[in-house]
């Protein structure tokens, strides 16, 4: 049961994920069935409001949601949380016509939602500069230009993804806008799924907009800067919740192996399970009372902190099921060690966020 007593119907979905977990991991074939599954399950629908079509409840709810999904599957773990933070894009978004568009779609997970703002979430971070243009058209239309190596969850029977644009230098001063792109908008074009070595079925691709037309009603915001600080906590609390998730699913296992072997490991799975349980209730606290929007350190600390939680968590599984764990079919170990390996590349990467972390304690000092 999540902290506020909201808590989806999930059983059927835990036991389709269990069964499919590999198959989702190492190939693409299953890759259009995630989406519904986790809408019917209802999931979407945790810390969105009962007024806006939600199940009601607290961010916090949301985060525990996604550490659930990916004590299953962190493929579909992964998708939960590119929908679920694009659907705080329009519920944080001062565009209401974005509400009315198409919230309902992506809380049934009938349209994926695709959060393509990591670049601009490391653009907010002074990591890179923004790779989308904008041109203005004058009377509130912008033709868009650019591309993105890696978005998740771009379905290709249907999706909208989040974008950021740099204007044009002779739009003068003018902040960054954040526009929301249809996979059917002229000029928009999805490449193949990558070709990557676990969490296939994510629908993980590249994304081309070239000449794409679009008006106000695509604005989520004409200021991303100031936007993007108050809707970050969220991206990535939501994206901690897939560790805390995959390190539970680690201890779990540990604790039901032999009596023998769960004895030597046992002082190191109280600690991390300690260390872990401390750690998801100052994120959950964090983003729900907004702190972190002052002090994204914080946060970012959070993140490798979970992120080292992990590794250690796996590490005690591969220890506790031996040659059995290297062995395919032989309850999860080898996949959630490869799920494991994604966990410190997720933009923003433990390398973007300790430079961050370093750069940030050198102004203190200062």
């Amino acid at each position: 049961m999540t902290s506020s007593g909201v808590q989806p119907e999930i059983s059927e979905l835990e036991a389709w994920l269990d069964a499919n977990a590999e198959a989702i991991d190492t190939g693409q074939a299953l890759a259009p069935e995630i989406l519904p599954w986790l809408g019917r399950a209802g999931v979407f629908r945790v810390g969105v409001p009962a007024a806006a079509g939600g199940a009601g409840g607290s961010i916090g709810d949301a985060i525990e949601a996604v550490a659930k999904v990916a004590e299953h599957s962190l493929a579909a773990a992964f998708v939960f949380w590119g929908q679920r933070t694009f659907i705080e894009y329009v519920l944080q978004s001062p565009n209401l016509a974005l509400r009315k568009r198409w919230l309902d779609a992506l809380l049934s997970g009938e349209l994926a939602g695709a959060t393509g703002l990591s670049n601009a979430m490391k653009y907010l971070s002074n990591i890179e500069p923004l790779q989308m243009k904008a041109q203005s058209l004058g009377n509130g239309q912008w033709t868009l230009d650019g591309s993105l190596p890696w978005i998740t969850n771009l379905r290709p029977q249907a999706f909208v993804a989040a974008l950021a644009f740099d204007h044009a230098a002779e739009q003068g001063d003018m902040a960054p806008s954040i526009f929301a792109i249809t996979h059917d908008a002229n000029g928009v074009t999805r490449s193949e799924d990558l070709d990557l070595i676990a969490l296939r079925a994510s629908n993980t691709a590249a994304l081309q907009v070239r000449g794409t037309v679009v008006d106000e009603s695509s604005l989520i915001t004409a200021d991303a800067p100031t936007w993007l600080a108050h809707v970050r906590p969220a991206f990535l609390g939501l994206q901690c919740g897939m560790s805390v998730g995959l390190a539970r699913r680690s201890l779990a296992v540990v604790g039901e192996s032999g009596a023998a072997t769960r004895a030597a490991v046992a002082d190191e799975a109280r600690q991390i399970a300690a260390d872990l349980d401390a750690l998801t209730h100052r994120l959950k606290e964090g983003v729900q009372t907004g702190i972190f929007v002052a002090a994204p350190a914080a946060l970012f600390e959070i993140r490798i902190a979970l992120a080292a939680l992990v590794q250690a968590a796996i590490g005690l599984e591969v220890q506790v099921s031996g040659g059995r764990g290297y062995l395919r079919g032989q309850g999860g170990t080898a996949r959630r060690a490869r799920e494991a390996a994604f966990v410190p590349i997720i933009t923003p990467s433990l390398v973007q966020l300790k430079n961050q972390l370093a750069l940030h304690r050198k102004a203190q000092a200062a």
